[in-house]
């Protein structure tokens, strides 16, 4: 039995990272000041230990699986979540909303990959070195996609191309992305709340949110006030724990994708038309896309049913945010230290490039994108510097009970980001390093190109659907006697960008 333990003490090492990097986080002064996330300081805890060869018989290697499951979950789990509406801060149409958050990803999606790969080709031809270009164009995947597709693209990049370790530099750059996320992420977020920018007045930075850990219930109560709840139960415990409940119909979804990725890697075999190898869009390490497909079916199938009272959206995600821990934990600790000291320039130049360029954009398309513009801004850069969760995590510090319509937008942006990118996701980011330099740069820089071209058009959108928002709203005040509009935001607002 001792050999099966192996992988069981992995994970009970990340779950002790994640221990060790919230006590530090809560008594630490400075940590506590910045508000880094303890997955962070977990991370980068296991990393040095790692390195200094303080956990014997464990190698970054044994954390690589561990983070790709983790990323599949968190996006899985968050594609189970329903999209009921509530009462709250909109920002106008969840859909145009969503769609001001895809039109910033993809121009990040397709600037970060053309700067990593000219500034590694620059370097090259400066300093005499033979770093692949390639190892700079994946940048794109580790900051704008994040770990599990850095992953993913990386190994199709080795075991397809021979890209030498280009798994291990994705993994870099998604843990540099994660680190800028917070780095640059948190002050924006801490001059828009001092401003008063954010609409959502409740947001602040509380003692609980510095300390990381809510306070003492008071005496004769069983809950603090100020905690949370983290869902409610849809299962008797005496029949089942809810928790597994949830996690049940995850495996399902998890099974099926398995089902569906085996029987048609059989019918494609090895077909490959126009020289695209559609077994590598059907293998296994993508199976985060062909999952994500797979549950938003399965909700709509149980909404359809009637039975969507059985599934409890804030179990889905605490499920969501617990897998972005580990999955943020994971990223950190499969770092070999020695790929990151080989490749320490390069990688730090093109990392500090992609995070000053994509900050830009991001608050460029956030001021156009008129209500709720700084939200958006502050998600976005989250979301192209790490992952959704990421995005999700800077998001509340300026919405702290999620009362605006940004999280629904994120919902609609993470399936119209895989529509609109399909062409790079499905079709080209596996075969990149088949393609020639000028190849890659018209078809990634072209992709950048156009979508900044759609801006007027967004801009267009946004104005006339302001109007109408304006109207409506107007309307609601004029029905009602007491003069009150839209709920929790009846006084002027900083917050409002036009």
């Amino acid at each position: 039995m001792q050999d099966t333990f192996h992988g069981v003490i992995a994970f009970a090492l990340l779950a002790f990272m994640l221990l060790l990097g919230s006590l530090l986080r809560s008594r630490v002064p400075w940590l506590r000041a910045s508000l880094v996330p303890a997955s962070i300081v977990g991370g980068a805890l296991g990393f040095v230990l790692l390195s200094l060869g303080l956990l014997p018989g464990y190698s970054p290697g044994d954390f690589t699986t561990l983070t790709f499951h983790f990323f599949t979950l968190s996006f899985m789990s968050l594609c189970l979540i329903g999209t009921r509406r509530h009462g709250g801060l909109q920002g106008g149409s969840v859909v145009r909303g969503g769609m001001w958050l895809t039109l910033a990803w993809s121009v990040s999606l397709g600037m970060q990959g053309v700067i990593g790969y000219v500034l590694v080709s620059v370097y090259d031809a400066v300093t005499g070195s033979d770093v692949s270009a390639w190892l700079g164009a994946i940048v794109t995947h580790g900051f704008t996609q994040g770990p599990g597709q850095a992953l993913t693209f990386g190994n199709i990049w080795e075991d397809t191309y021979g890209v030498a370790n280009a798994a291990q530099v994705g993994l870099i750059y998604a843990s540099l992305g994660f680190l800028m996320a917070f780095v640059v992420g948190v002050p924006l977020a801490r001059r828009y709340l001092n401003k008063g920018l954010n609409a959502n007045r409740a947001s602040r930075l509380d003692a609980s949110f510095r300390q990381g850990f809510f306070p003492a219930p008071e005496q004769g109560e069983e809950t603090h006030s100020s905690a949370p709840s983290m869902g409610r139960m849809v299962s008797h415990p005496a029949n089942l724990d809810s928790l597994a409940y949830h996690l049940g119909l995850l495996a399902v979804a998890y099974v099926i994708t398995h089902l569906w990725l085996t029987f048609m890697q059989g019918v494609i075999g090895d077909a490959a038309p126009m020289g695209i190898n559609l077994g590598v869009l059907f293998s296994h390490n993508l199976f985060f896309l062909h999952g994500l497909g797979v549950c938003v079916v399965m909700r709509k199938v149980i909404d359809q049913l009637g039975l969507g009272h059985r599934i409890d959206d804030e179990t889905f995600k605490r499920i969501t945010g617990t897998s972005v821990d580990f999955m943020v934990v994971g990223t950190l600790m499969s770092i070999q230290f020695s790929v990151l000291y080989a490749l320490l320039t390069p990688v730090l130049l093109v990392a500090v490039a992609v995070t000053l360029a994509t900050l830009l954009s991001c608050l460029f398309i956030g001021r156009m994108s008129g209500r709720l513009g700084p939200e958006r801004a502050l998600t976005s850069f989250g979301c192209c510097c790490g992952s959704t969760g990421t995005g999700l995590l800077l998001l509340r510090m300026m919405d702290a009970d999620f009362s605006t319509s940004v999280p629904k937008e994120l919902a609609f942006f993470n399936l119209a980001i895989i529509v609109v990118n399909f062409h790079l996701l499905m079709i080209f980011a596996p075969i990149v390093p088949s393609l020639s330099g000028g190849a890659y740069l018209a078809i990634f820089g072209g992709t950048a190109i156009v979508m900044l071209a759609c801006l007027p058009l967004m801009r267009y959108w946004e104005r006339r659907g302001a109007m109408t928002f304006k109207a409506v709203n107007a309307g609601k005040v004029a029905d009602r006697p007491n003069g009150y509009g839209v709920a929790a935001n009846t006084s002027p607002n900083k917050g409002v960008v036009s």
